[in-house]
């Protein structure tokens, strides 16, 4: 008999996160899914001065190496900020991050999954409601994974989201005690996805692999596997 493959899972970093900071972030989940899924990182195409925004990591100093600089999907001001929880003045820079996306599922693919975090969970549901309205460079996947998700705001980023149901088999995963991305939020773009799966933790802002969520995102996972 053979060895089942891992599943592939396409994961999008959060606001000021690096791709070598989110590959450290979810290092204790990708030990826990070992041999169930290869995650692959990706982080936004916007470089963050060290000044830039409430979400996400503390502040960079100094220079860095590219995959070590502070980056952000989207931003919601003219200057290099986001805040999820207000409405923008822009949407400063989306086009390239959906072009970042495309590109990655275009030429690191293919995926069975979607994982976003934060800013990258509001990006990875966006990505799936255009695949869903007919965007051809955004194939739907078979399952998405949402981590501190919720509804980006403005300029007609909600609607696509809102308008329907996004039929999708989704596990989404919050903490009690998220100040960044209150609960509320994440339970709002839940409320998208017909038989959303809720996975909740007592901590914050952070992507949880404990034994219990460890658990549950191999149950989901499971019913995936081949």
């Amino acid at each position: 008999m053979a060895a089942r493959q891992p599943l592939r899972v396409l994961c999008l970093a959060g606001f000021r996160q690096s791709e070598r900071g989110f590959r450290e972030k979810t290092g204790a989940l990708r030990k826990a899914l070992r041999g169930r899924a290869e995650l692959v990182c990706l982080s936004g195409p916007h470089p963050i001065p060290d000044a830039a925004g409430p979400e996400g990591t503390g502040p960079n100093s100094g220079t860095c190496l590219p995959e070590e600089q502070p980056r952000g999907w989207w931003f919601s001001e003219e200057a290099d900020i986001f805040n999820a929880l207000e409405e923008p003045t822009v949407c400063r820079g989306l086009e390239q991050a959906l072009g970042t996306v495309a590109q990655a599922l275009d030429k690191l693919g293919p995926f069975d999954g979607l994982l976003g975090f934060s800013q990258g969970a509001a990006l990875a549901a966006l990505v799936c409601a255009l695949g869903q309205a007919g965007d051809l460079r955004f194939p739907l996947p078979r399952f998405i994974i949402l981590v501190s998700g919720f509804c980006p705001r403005g300029l007609g980023l909600k609607e696509p989201i809102m308008q329907s149901p996004l039929s999708l088999p989704s596990l989404h995963v919050f903490g009690d005690t998220d100040r960044v991305i209150p609960s509320q939020e994440s339970m709002q773009l839940a409320s998208q996805f017909p038989g959303a799966i809720i996975l909740t933790h007592s901590g914050g802002h952070f992507v949880p692999a404990a034994a219990p969520q460890r658990q549950a995102y191999l149950k989901f996972l499971d019913q995936f596997a081949e």
